[in-house]
């Protein structure tokens, strides 16, 4: 029996959702015209509350619903990238389970994707409800990305995009288990020259807590952004370490020359942190361009 491959598969990663996933799957299911082929697979992310026998009595309403476990909580990336290898569609939507995007517009943003390898939902549009504790490090972190994108990126994790199945599974083995995945993945795109559209979306107060933990999380993206720019951009993250360096020694010799007339061990180590942070970025710049994505 030959089963026909759907033109788009929703992922929808799911963590105790209780009180939003019913509204999330009927909302997914009633804009989307019936002419179009698609599949939506919600991935219960060990979820300890009544999501999952909400989700079980979901698959009798819904014949084209496809619910996958995990068994203990993975994380959001975890629950994306299950979905993502299960899906058909040669075009993969992921949206949240929290009612916050406007799911509305998947099916013109599914039209967007076929002249582009990423569509991003990006919360720059009209009714954008955001928290302001979230503001103040999304300047920081998303200057940091367009600085290494080589581009202005209006939104660096937006849960709403849509993509090509096949490239993203390239990029699988870099891609976290935890919230960092949208940013890892926008990264990973953008820094490999690949077609990425951002369209203007609103964004609404999501039903129920964030998983999201301000401080805990900005720091964990720190640390993504510079390793997964390390891997893909060596050169743009770690060339400002390298003017650092450089400046901080060369006001250390002005100093060592006119005020203490010797030179000093700080100005010798400053030279070769200047140095060693040079050889390396060339070094990681080389074995990117030889290295084949």
């Amino acid at each position: 029996m030959t089963i026909n491959k759907p033109e788009f598969s929703i992922v929808v990663p799911c963590y105790n959702e209780e009180g939003a996933i019913e509204e999330t799957i009927d909302h997914l299911t009633s804009l989307i015209s019936k002419d179009r082929d698609y599949e939506i697979i919600v991935v219960n992310d060990g979820s300890t509350d009544e999501t999952g026998k909400i989700l079980t009595d979901l698959t009798s309403k819904h014949a084209n619903l496809n619910v996958l476990t995990h068994q203990k909580n993975r994380g959001y990336g975890a629950g994306l990238k299950t979905g993502i290898g299960r899906a058909r569609g040669d075009l993969v939507v992921i949206t949240d389970a929290d009612g916050t995007y406007p799911n509305e517009r998947i099916p013109e943003l599914v039209d967007l994707c076929q002249d582009y390898d990423m569509v991003v939902g990006a919360r720059v549009g009209e009714n954008v409800t955001y928290s302001k504790i979230r503001k103040i490090p999304k300047v920081f972190l998303q200057a940091w990305v367009s600085w290494i994108a080589g581009q202005h990126v209006p939104d660096i994790n937006s849960g709403l995009r849509v993509f090509r199945r096949d490239v993203a599974q390239r990029f699988f083995r870099i891609l976290p288990n935890s919230f960092s995945f949208t940013i890892t993945i926008t990264l990973a795109m953008l820094t490999t020259y690949r077609a990425v559209l951002f369209e203007p979306i609103s964004y609404k107060a999501r039903i129920g807590n964030s998983k999201i933990k301000p401080i805990r999380d900005t720091l964990r993206f720190c640390a993504l952004i510079m390793r997964t720019g390390t891997y893909f951009a060596p050169m743009r993250v770690l060339m400002p370490f390298v003017w650092i360096f450089a400046a901080l020694s060369a006001a250390s010799l002005a100093f060592d020359t006119f005020v203490l007339q010797n030179l000093s061990d700080k100005t010798t180590l400053l030279f070769l942190a200047t140095f060693n942070t040079a050889m390396f970025a060339l070094l990681a710049d080389m074995i990117d361009k030889r290295s084949a994505r």
